[in-house]
């Protein structure tokens, strides 16, 4: 028995063993005209393999890249794109630098402090009080959101002048907006379930007359 165990070991296994068989044979063509014919060949029953990525951007090149690798970079061809190297391919990937800023209050997060400090930077006082309300609605829903809890509006207050360092002033009467209003709270309420008990009771109905 001819066991894939026992054969050669397929580079990219998502293409199968025929387009590997058909890159060893571009392989063995001395002619460059003739393989570069061939490896064009190639690259077309590749990519009729996945006919939902033909319109993906640098999707071709990812073909003729990934035609260097089932070759082991020893194919010899006029490719339309720069050709890879085996050690371009093993450089690590550079570090995502992370930012480590403390948040104060997790529960609001990094935007909410954003905004304060945009308040405050606001001079036109009619402006600033518009944003002020804009921020004390949207920590109240996250409160909510978070904590599955009421909060009284003082407390959002408190927490606003604390977040700016008191450099922000609460408008007087300032009125929030209720947790039970419909589009202010995202919790869904559970969908009633059909018994199918009227339907049955419309068939007894039909039938006694």
């Amino acid at each position: 028995m001819d066991y894939n165990s026992n054969r050669k070991h397929l580079v990219l296994p998502e293409y199968g063993r025929n387009v590997q068989k058909m890159v060893d044979f571009a392989l063995s063509v001395e002619d460059r005209d003739e393989r570069n014919k061939v490896a064009k060949s190639i690259i077309a029953v590749m990519g009729n393999m996945y006919p939902h990525l033909r319109d993906v951007s640098d999707f071709r090149h990812k073909l003729w890249d990934h035609l260097a690798l089932m070759s082991d970079f020893k194919l010899d061809i006029d490719s339309p794109f720069e050709t890879p190297t085996k050690e371009k391919l093993s450089e690590k990937p550079k570090k995502v630098p992370y930012k480590n800023e403390r948040i104060k209050y997790r529960h609001y997060g990094k935007t909410i402090e954003s905004l304060i400090a945009k308040a405050i930077e606001i001079e036109e006082q009619k402006e600033k009080d518009a944003l002020i309300l804009m921020i004390a609605n949207h920590m109240k829903k996250s409160f909510i959101n978070w904590n599955k809890d009421s909060v009284p509006d003082d407390k959002i207050f408190q927490d606003i002048i604390e977040l700016s360092e008191g450099q922000l002033t609460i408008p007087e009467e300032l009125k929030l907006r209720e947790a039970r209003d419909k589009d202010f709270s995202q919790k869904n309420k559970p969908r009633k379930k059909h018994t199918g008990g009227h339907r049955n009771d419309h068939r007894k109905h039909n039938k006694n007359r």
